[in-house]
């Protein structure tokens, strides 16, 4: 098993036992490093750059706003 990020943190997922995903920054790539894991085995991951993290945090913003509430879009922007 992979060691838990040193940098970073985990979040467990709610709909299967055993899902979390890992958030890890590698400083020597300048990376952010998302990865899916089931128990013991990695199931994926995604290399984002700085500027991909702060668009990853604006869409997760707007998934979680109400979609026909013309003003939330303008807050993001």
């Amino acid at each position: 098993m992979s060691p838990l990020p040193r940098d970073g943190a985990t979040l467990s997922g709610r709909d299967r036992k055993g899902r979390t995903l890992r958030i890890a920054r590698h400083a020597a790539t300048e990376r952010v490093v998302l990865s899916v894991w089931q128990d013991s085995s990695c199931l994926a991951t995604v290399r984002l750059a700085p500027e991909d993290v702060v668009e990853m945090v604006a869409q997760l913003t707007r998934t979680l706003l109400p979609a026909d509430d013309g003003h939330a879009e303008a807050m993001i922007n």
